[in-house]
C-alpha cells in the first residue's frame, strides 16, 4: 500500500475522552510526540519487546498496568498510518494494531485542527492499515496448524493482535460515545476468527495428499479426515491453546469446526444406496474410530469435554444403518457357511482318508465355519460391544440354520456311499466337528434357549445318527450271541456274556479314533445296547422257573453276567452309571418270593427306571411260574403307585417292545 510522501513524520497527540487531562486541554508535549523513528532500531525493537511482555513473568495486575502504561506511550507518541503499514510488513503485528487503535482514539477527540478533509483522508489511510493488518493477521491464524512449530512467534503476535482488537470492541461498546464517528467499531475480529477457523479446518480436511494404500475413495476420505482431525487437534492442545484467553475456548472451537466436516461429509455419504463394505465403513468411524480414537484420545478427552461433538450421524440413522449391517453380514456369513459346505462334501467322496492329527480323524470343517461366524461377530464387536452380541444372537441362528444341512448332508453320505473305502473314518472325522460347534453354543451368551437348544439337539442327533452308523456291524454280530440265552434257557450264561464281551472287545479299538467325549459316547451306546439286549432276552417268555430254587440259581445268573458286564464297560471308558442297578433290581425280583418285599423292590426299580411299563414287568414276572394272576397284577399295580415320572433321561423300557 503506497502512502502520500508528504505525510507528516508523526500526527499531533490525540487523546480519546478519557485520555484527557483534567482541565480539558489537549495531553502530550512535542518532545512526548516525538517519532518513534528517532529511538532507532535498537529502541524500537526494545519497546517491542516490552509490549510484548519479555520473558519474565508478572503477575496478572502487573500486565494489566504495563499494558496501559504501553498504550499510553503510543497515544502520546502515535506513528503514521504509513509507519504502521512498515510494522505490519516487519510482522510486528501487535505493536500495529496497538498503533492503530491509538491513531482511531485520536479521531474521536481530534485538537489538531485539521480541516474535515483531512480528517477524512486520515481515517482513510487508518483503515487501509487496518485492512493490511486484518488480512495479514488472520492470513496467519488460517495457516496456524503450519506456522506454530516453525514461527511461533509470529502466530502469538497476531492472536496478540486479534486480542487487541476484540478488547477495543468491548471498551467500545461500554463507553458509548455520544458521537457515532468510529463506525468501524465494533470490528467482531472474533467472528472473523471464527469464520477464518472455519475455512482453515474445511481446507485442511479437504486436502488428501496422494496414498499408495490399497483402500476405497470412501475410506481414503474417512481415513484423512481422520489423521487430520487428530493430528490437528493435538497441535492446538499442545501448542496453540495456550496463546488464547480461555473465553476464546480455542479447543472447543477447533475441534466443533473439525467435527461438523467430518459429520457433514458421513452424513452426504450415508445418502446415497452404500455397498456392504461402506456401510461396516461408516459404522465402525461413527461407532468406533471416531469417539474412541479421537474424541477419547488420552491427548485430547480433557480438552474436548466443554465442545458439542456429539455422533457423526443421529441415532436413527445409525440404527438404520446397523440393521443394514446385520442384514447384510448374516447374508454374507450364510453364503460363506453353505460354499464351505458343498466344498466338505465334494471332499468327501474323493475316497481320501481323512486327516489325522495326533490319533484323532480330523477335517476342517469346524474349523472354517466357526472361523466365519466369529468373524462376524468380530467385526460387529469392533462397532459396539452392543452390536457385537447382537450379530452373536443372529449368527447363532444362522449356525442353527447350517448344522441342520449338515446333517442332512451326512445322511444322504451315510445312505449312497457305504462302500466308501473310508466311509467309517469319515463318519468319525465329522463326529469329532460336533465338540467344537457344541462348545461354540454352549459359550455363547445372551442368546435365547430355544436356538442353543436347537443346536444341542441338532448335534445330539448328528452323534446318535453316527453311533448307530458306526455300531451296525458290532451289533448285528451280537445278535445271535445273545440269542444263545434263551435258547441254552440261561443255562452257562457266564460264558455267553464272556462270548460277548470278547467280541466287543475286538471292535473297539476302530473308535480309538473319535476324541474323548465321543469315544465315551459310544462306550455308552455299547453299555446301554448290551444291558437292554439282556433284558430283551429275559422278556421272551421262553423260560418260567417254578421253584424258588431255580429262580435263585437264574438270580444268582444274572447278578454275576450284571458284574462281568458293568466291569467290562467301566474299564472301557463307560460313564452310563445310570445303568449299573437295573440287571440286579431284576434278579433280586426274580430272586424274592415274599409279595411285599417283591413290591418294594418293583417300586424301586421304577423309581430308577421310571419307563418301565406293566407290560415290562409282566414278561419279567413270566420267569416267576409260582405267581398266580393276581398275585402277578399285585405287585404291577405299585407301577400306578411310584408316582415316578414317565419319562428318563435316556430311554431304558420303552425302546423294548413288552413281550
Amino acid at each position: 500500500m503506497k502512502m502520500k510522501s508528504n505525510r507528516r513524520e508523526s500526527a499531533p497527540q490525540l487523546s480519546p475522552a478519557p485520555l484527557r487531562e483534567a482541565n480539558g486541554s489537549c495531553a502530550g508535549t512535542p518532545e512526548q510526540r516525538e517519532s518513534p523513528q528517532k529511538r532507532g532500531v535498537k529502541g524500537k525493537l526494545k519497546e517491542f519487546f516490552n509490549i510484548s511482555g519479555g520473558i519474565r513473568k508478572t503477575d496478572p495486575k502487573e500486565k494489566d498496568t504495563k499494558k496501559k502504561e504501553d498504550m499510553k506511550k503510543k497515544e502520546d507518541k502515535p506513528l503514521t498510518a504509513e509507519q504502521i503499514v512498515e510494522l505490519i510488513e516487519d510482522d510486528k503485528l501487535f505493536d500495529a494494531a496497538q498503533y492503530l487503535i491509538a491513531l482511531e482514539r485520536g479521531f474521536h477527540t481530534d485538537c489538531s485542527g485539521k480541516s474535515e478533509e483531512e480528517l477524512t483522508r486520515d481515517r482513510d489511510e487508518v483503515e487501509k492499515a487496518y485492512e493490511l493488518l486484518k488480512q495479514k493477521v488472520f492470513s496467519i491464524i488460517r495457516d496456524s496448524i503450519i506456522i506454530v512449530k516453525k514461527r511461533p512467534e509470529l502466530l502469538q503476535h497476531a492472536v496478540k493482535a486479534l486480542i487487541e482488537q476484540e478488547n477495543e470492541d468491548e471498551k467500545y461498546k461500554s463507553e458509548k460515545p455520544f458521537d457515532k464517528i468510529l463506525s468501524s467499531r465494533p470490528r467482531k475480529w472474533k467472528e472473523l476468527w471464527m469464520d477464518t477457523v472455519k475455512k482453515s479446518t474445511d481446507e485442511r480436511m479437504k486436502e488428501i495428499k496422494g496414498t499408495t494404500e490399497n483402500l476405497s475413495t470412501t475410506a481414503l476420505n474417512f481415513l484423512h479426515m481422520g489423521k487430520t482431525m487428530k493430528k490437528d487437534l493435538t497441535i492446538v492442545v499442545q501448542h496453540i491453546k495456550q496463546l488464547y484467553p480461555l473465553q476464546f475456548n480455542v479447543c472447543s472451537a477447533y475441534a466443533e469446526c473439525y467435527h461438523d466436516y467430518f459429520a457433514s461429509q458421513v452424513e452426504m455419504i450415508a445418502e446415497f444406496e452404500l455397498e456392504d463394505k461402506d456401510v461396516y465403513l461408516i459404522l465402525s468411524w461413527v461407532q468406533n474410530l471416531y469417539p474412541n480414537d479421537i474424541i477419547k484420545n488420552p491427548i485430547l478427552k480433557n480438552d474436548l469435554e466443554g465442545a458439542k461433538l456429539g455422533s457423526l450421524l443421529p441415532a436413527k440413522q445409525i440404527k438404520q444403518l446397523e440393521a443394514k449391517y446385520l442384514c447384510n453380514e448374516v447374508a454374507n456369513v450364510k453364503n460363506w457357511l453353505g460354499k464351505t459346505l458343498e466344498l466338505e462334501i465334494r471332499r468327501w467322496t474323493e475316497e481320501k482318508e481323512p486327516e489325522k492329527p495326533e490319533k484323532y480323524f480330523h477335517n476342517e470343517l469346524d474349523f472354517h465355519v466357526l472361523q466365519t461366524i466369529h468373524g462376524g461377530q468380530k467385526r460387529a464387536e469392533e462397532i459396539t460391544p452392543d452390536l457385537g452380541k447382537q450379530a452373536s444372537t443372529i449368527l447363532l441362528v444362522e449356525l442353527s440354520t447350517f448344522l441342520k444341512s449338515y446333517k442332512k448332508a451326512l445322511e444322504e453320505f451315510k445312505e449312497k456311499n457305504r462302500q466308501h473305502r473310508y466311509f467309517k473314518e469319515t463318519i468319525i472325522a465329522n463326529v469329532n466337528n460336533c465338540a467344537s460347534f457344541r462348545t461354540h453354543a454352549e459359550k455363547t451368551v445372551s442368546t435365547p434357549d430355544d436356538t442353543k437348544a436347537s443346536i444341542l439337539a441338532t448335534l445330539n442327533e448328528i452323534e446318535n445318527s453316527a453311533y448307530n452308523v458306526l455300531l451296525q456291524d458290532l451289533f448285528l454280530e451280537l445278535k445271535p450271541l445273545f440269542k444263545k440265552f434263551t435258547q441254552n434257557k440261561w443255562a452257562c450264561t457266564e460264558s455267553i456274556m464272556e462270548e460277548i464281551l470278547k467280541t466287543t472287545s475286538s471292535s473297539l479299538s476302530e473308535f480309538h479314533t473319535l476324541r474323548d467325549p465321543f469315544y465315551k459316547g459310544i462306550m455308552e451306546k455299547i453299555h446301554i445296547h448290551l444291558v437292554r439286549e439282556y433284558i430283551v432276552r429275559l422278556m421272551k417268555k421262553r423260560v418260567t422257573l417254578k421253584t424258588p430254587e431255580l429262580q435263585q440259581n437264574l438270580a444268582k445268573c444274572i447278578t454275576n453276567d450284571a458284574s462281568l458286564l458293568q466291569t467290562f464297560c467301566t474299564k472301557n471308558g463307560s460313564e452310563a452309571t445310570w445303568l449299573d442297578s437295573v440287571l440286579p433290581k431284576l434278579a433280586e425280583i426274580i430272586r424274592l418270593q415274599d409279595s411285599s418285599a417283591m413290591k418294594i423292590e418293583v417300586a424301586m426299580l421304577a423309581k430308577t427306571y421310571p419307563d418301565i411299563s406293566k407290560k415290562h414287568l409282566a414278561a419279567i414276572l413270566y420267569i416267576k411260574g409260582n405267581l398266580t394272576n393276581s398275585e402277578i397284577k399285585s405287585v404291577q399295580s405299585y407301577l400306578d403307585q411310584s408316582g415316578a415320572p414317565t419319562t428318563s433321561r435316556t430311554p431304558l423300557f420303552s425302546a423294548i417292545k413288552g413281550s
